[in-house]
């Protein structure tokens, strides 16, 4: 068989979509007709994702102009959180970045506490904030 015809037919048939949407029998679907309903993720693709996720956070966490003095524990924080809100929402912890480009962390992990994002993340903002302080 040829793959690549087949290929071919596949993004013909079903089209090429970067985003979940209902396909005609209302099923979640991704990509190029991939059922999420019935088929979901195999293990090595939620490790491709997550690794392009993680490069993504880390390409835009190391834009700070303050990334290259902070510890690896308190990058970790930064790249976190950049993967969990995306770098614009990241940008508006005004007084957060203001108090990590001073070098000041119990600033920095007092307004990280004092935010929406603290009380929505639960377990993982406590042990960020952990992290921001102790390096």
């Amino acid at each position: 068989m040829d793959k690549d015809a087949f290929k071919a037919h596949l993004e013909w048939a079903e089209g090429r979509r970067n985003f979940p949407y209902q396909d005609s029998v209302g099923k979640t679907s991704i990509g190029v007709g991939r059922n999420l309903d019935d088929k979901g993720l195999s293990d090595d693709e939620i490790g491709i994702l997550l690794e392009n996720d993680i490069n993504d956070a880390v390409r835009s966490a190391s834009s700070m102009s303050y990334w290259d003095s902070l510890t690896p524990n308190r990058q970790l924080v930064v790249a976190d959180m950049v993967f969990n809100m995306g770098l614009r929402r990241f940008k508006g912890f005004i007084k957060t970045n203001a108090a990590l480009e001073r070098g000041d962390w119990d600033e920095a992990a007092r307004e990280m506490v004092d935010s929406r994002w603290f009380r929505q993340t639960g377990r993982r903002s406590r042990k960020l904030v952990a992290m921001m302080i102790f390096g």
